[in-house]
């Protein structure tokens, strides 16, 4: 199906953009070690434009000891050998550039790693030092101050958020030990990330997702944390604003936008980040974290775009992350929603069903107002992968006790080629995660040649989503349909209803199906979990 690039020089592009999310040491592998690289990704470029994404956001490439996944960053400005070098980054923004692909990157301002100079230079230099101004270094509490400063929870559940150095004073971390926090009161941190963003836009990146965006500013009295207090002491603060306003000052000089990591259950605080002088987007994490039922999903759908609105900012649509259960296993589950406590080793899954559900929620996601992003092998329908114990690497797993498989199941390296060893991600060396045996149903060049695979249906879909000027960002109107049905017009006459409910659903006389995530029955009604998109 031919569909005509967006033009680069199109300033909203962002606002009605398809986004896929590269994990780069799970992509592909381009010089054979077992790491995926830039040198993979450059190679599948062609692979990327034929699926008909507008950008590639990557995880973080910096140097990094990668104690979490490479958010603990020892350089900003440099890649990290595992992947390359800062020539290749400069290579890859350019040659994706040329098929119409832009370049998203990922800026970690909460933390840097413990091997970054600024925290090195801080641990040599001592009690009271302007070094450790740049983070938050206190005494403890106690006789002889062998308790933490307060007793504020991590990040991760069941893990300390202070550590202490052999000279006594201890140190704020919401993650891991190796990823001490920033203190974003001192001038001098705010300096030195305005110049990290100018530093990428200058290579041609055309755009920055906010890790943990709500995490930077901490109350400077380091209070006890209290349940329920407002304002929280290190989340959604107001002076963060201040912060991003400067931030979009920067990226309005080079046309750059802003995605932020916000986990918020306040729409309206949400909405605050999404101010005209603020950030651009936002990720829309109520949305993923709903369970398969069409009353939960249209509330989501009908808070999010209400929570727009004032602020003028285009939804976000994500089902699936490298933090974040695949859709196909979550959707095979009891429970179908998404929350970080409940993750368990061993749940009972039904993938045939997750897969048809995911089905229509590709193309739910697809139809509704606004951005949407993909992780990478969600074109492909990867399940979570079980991993041997005894090869998971996530930090989220260790501190859990054991009890959290972690992330790593969305994080095996992708299937490429059916028959090649590894899949063909490395075809020489063993990948740093293994692959699950069993996937060469999910390879790509297996799944290009078939009609009736995911990827055919996201190559349709995306392409569609192109040429359809109804598609992407703009008003949707809901149609009246059975509770278990959604069903809502884009445009000019294109609808996608998607069917939740047991009982299969009549379509409307004289539709045009467009596309559909499955079959239809034998009478041509929707049968349960499925969509379609119309022209009606």
């Amino acid at each position: 199906m031919e569909a005509s690039l967006k033009e680069p020089s199109d300033d909203d592009w962002w606002r009605s953009a398809a986004i896929y999310q590269i994990y780069v040491r799970s992509f592909a592998d381009g010089d054979g070690d077992g790491t995926g690289d830039l040198a993979g990704v450059r190679a599948r470029l062609p692979y990327l434009a034929e699926l008909g994404v507008d950008a590639l956001w990557f995880t973080p490439w910096y140097l990094s000891p990668f104690a979490d996944g490479g958010y603990d960053v020892a350089d900003y400005r440099s890649i990290d050998p595992a992947f390359g070098t800062l020539v290749e980054a400069e290579k890859l923004i350019s040659e994706a550039s040329e098929v119409g692909i832009r370049t998203i990157i990922d800026i970690v301002p909460n933390h840097v790693s413990d091997q970054h100079p600024w925290f090195r230079a801080a641990l040599t230099a001592g009690p009271g030092s302007p070094e450790r101004e740049l983070f938050h270094f206190r005494p403890g509490r106690g006789e002889h101050g062998e308790l933490p400063p307060n007793d504020w929870p991590s990040e991760f559940p069941g893990a300390p958020s202070w550590t202490r150095v052999p000279d006594g004073e201890w140190y704020l971390h919401l993650f891991t030990p190796e990823q001490p926090d920033l203190n974003w009161a001192h001038p001098e941190v705010r300096r030195e990330h305005e110049d990290v963003l100018r530093f990428w836009f200058e290579r041609g990146v055309a755009g920055v997702r906010i890790d943990s965006a709500a995490l930077l500013a901490k109350d400077p009295r380091l209070p006890d944390f209290v349940e329920g207090h407002d304002p929280h002491p290190f989340v959604d603060r107001d002076d963060l604003h201040d912060i991003y306003r400067s931030w979009r000052a920067v990226s309005d000089e080079y046309g750059a936008i802003f995605v932020g990591e916000v986990w918020l259950p306040d729409a309206e605080r949400f909405a605050r980040y999404l101010r005209p002088d603020e950030l651009h987007t936002a990720f829309n994490f109520d949305f993923l974290s709903r369970r398969w039922d069409a009353g939960e999903l249209r509330r989501s759908i009908d808070a999010t775009l209400t929570d727009h609105a004032p602020v003028g900012a285009p939804a976000t649509w994500v089902l699936c992350n490298h933090d974040v259960t695949r859709t196909v296993t979550r959707y095979g589950r009891g429970d179908t929603g998404f929350a970080f406590a409940a993750k368990r080793f061993g749940t009972p899954t039904d993938i045939a069903l997750g897969t048809r559900r995911a089905r229509a929620a590709a193309l739910l996601t697809l139809a509704l107002p606004g951005a949407v992003y993909l992780y990478q092998g969600e074109e492909l329908g990867l399940p979570e992968a079980e991993l041997p114990v005894d090869r998971i690497q996530d930090p989220m797993h260790f501190r859990s006790g054991g009890v959290d498989p972690g992330r790593d199941g969305c994080r095996a390296p992708l299937p490429w080629v059916a028959a090649a060893p590894n899949y063909g991600f490395c075809p020489r060396a063993e990948p740093w995660l293994p692959q699950p045996d069993g996937w060469a149903p999910y390879a790509a060049d297996v799944q290009a040649a078939d009609p009736g695979s995911m990827l055919t249906l996201y190559r349709r879909a995306l392409a569609l989503r192109r040429m359809e000027p109804g598609l992407g960002d703009g008003p949707m109107t809901w149609l009246d349909a059975p509770a278990a049905v959604l069903a809502f017009t884009r445009g000019d006459g294109l609808a996608c209803l998607v069917n939740l409910g047991d009982a299969a659903f009549e379509l409307p006389a004289s539709a045009e199906v467009l596309l559909e995530s499955g079959p239809l029955d034998d009478t041509g009604r929707l049968p349960q979990d499925t969509a379609v998109w119309l022209r009606i």
